[in-house]
């Protein structure tokens, strides 16, 4: 028996495939907006933030760091 088979013996069912395709149009149209009125220079910066080395916050221990682990 296919798994379709069962899907179809629960009522109300037939809900479920439409709200999900009203959420998808309306999170996909929002976020389509959101691109097309963003700062172009936000959106710059954040495209090279991956790869940006400048900012890396990466100490050394120090001997003291060293001395309470001991």
């Amino acid at each position: 028996m296919k798994f379709i088979n069962y899907l179809e013996g629960i009522s109300g069912i037939s809900i479920f495939p439409l709200m999900s395709l009203l959420m998808f149009f309306v999170i996909f149209s929002a976020v389509l907006v959101w691109v097309m009125f963003a700062d172009k220079n936000y959106l710059a910066e954040m495209s090279k933030l991956p790869l940006d080395q400048t900012d890396l916050n990466l100490k050394k221990p120090t001997t003291q760091s060293n001395d309470i682990l001991k």
